[in-house]
């Protein structure tokens, strides 16, 4: 079955729009929000498309698929782990993504540090809740985040940068208006604890079908995959 015929630039004006309008009714600066183009199981060809009209943000949800686009692709670029990271894959990417989203466990932390340690790197890092409480999804329980982080402060190599979630799939976006607001509190709930290395400054919540609602309640960061490159092959 052939890929559907995408117009990645068109769709880039229309989500751009939607971020825009999101910002102007609740009255934040667009600049405050990062796109993240979600390319996962797309072609570089498709993600040049995105980069030669000015995306700089791309995420990846598997460890391999980003180290081969990273070593394919510009190197202005900003890589953002944002799918499940297993520990033995930490090594093959802790110098290569600016943001590492799914953190959940501190063993995870703890590798990611010994792995940054070694490479001589520091890593960027987001703290993934399992905002829904879903048993599908992965992420640290609402009333454990806190404590995570409290057990991260004192990693070497590892910065806390903010707080990563995906919120349940609805069919009404305004069905996760009350999960994105629990995150946006929890971030500040978190920054109280004043860690050298905890800045609650990012908040990555939001993907195509409901980051209008995301950026309302506060996102500084919204990944978009299906608006911009299409459906994705679910084959690869």
């Amino acid at each position: 079955m052939s890929d559907e015929v995408v117009n990645v630039v068109e769709n880039l004006k229309i989500t751009e729009q939607k971020i825009q309008e999101a910002c102007d009714k609740s009255g934040r600066d667009r600049k405050d929000v990062t796109l993240i183009a979600v390319s996962k199981t797309k072609p570089v060809s498709l993600l040049m498309e995105a980069y030669n009209a000015g995306i700089r943000e791309f995420g990846e949800n598997k460890v391999q698929e980003l180290v081969d686009k990273y070593e394919q692709m510009p190197k202005d670029i900003h890589w953002h782990m944002i799918g499940h990271l297993q520990r033995n894959k930490v090594k093959y990417i802790v110098d290569k993504a600016a943001l590492i989203h799914g953190v959940d466990s501190f063993e995870l932390a703890r590798e990611i540090s010994k792995q940054a340690v070694k490479k001589n790197c520091t890593a960027n890092i987001l703290i993934e809740i399992n905002i829904g409480d879903e048993e599908t999804k992965f992420g640290v329980p609402y009333d454990k985040a806190t404590e995570l982080v409290d057990k991260i402060i004192g990693l070497p190599n590892v910065a806390v940068h903010g707080l990563m979630c995906i919120a349940p799939n609805v069919e009404n976006p305004e069905d996760n208006r009350q999960f994105f607001a629990k995150m946006r509190q929890k971030a500040v709930d978190i920054n109280s604890l004043n860690g050298h290395n905890i800045h609650m400054g990012v908040l990555s919540m939001g993907m195509t079908g409901d980051f209008q609602v995301a950026v309302e309640e506060g996102a500084t960061m919204v990944r978009v995959g299906t608006g911009i490159f299409g459906v994705r092959n679910y084959s690869i």
